[in-house]
């Protein structure tokens, strides 16, 4: 499912492929969204521009959600953007 497919910035579009085809940066578990998960995905953001991010079962079993609805909270509340939902990974970015 892609999201937000309008990018400007040429470096970050780059940044974005490498990351549709790589590996996982962050993994969301039992724990949940906490303080620290966002801390994490936010630094990488700002790092980066783009984290790339999968649920694992045991979050799925744990809070029982939809994956779209954890990505766009997750966006929410590090002020970033959903750009693509595959399965139960997805892809965050942020322009600078």
């Amino acid at each position: 499912m892609w999201v937000d497919k309008e990018i400007s910035n040429k470096k970050l579009e780059e940044k974005i492929c490498e990351r549709v085809t790589g590996k996982i940066d962050v993994q969301l578990g039992k724990s949940g969204i906490t303080k620290a998960f966002l801390r994490e995905v936010e630094s990488r953001l700002k790092k980066q521009g783009v984290v790339k991010i999968r649920v694992l079962k045991s979050f799925r079993r744990v809070f029982n959600v939809n994956i779209e609805r954890v990505a766009e909270e997750i966006a929410e509340k590090t002020n970033s953007s959903v750009y693509e939902i595959r399965g139960f990974t997805f892809i965050l970015i942020k322009e600078n």
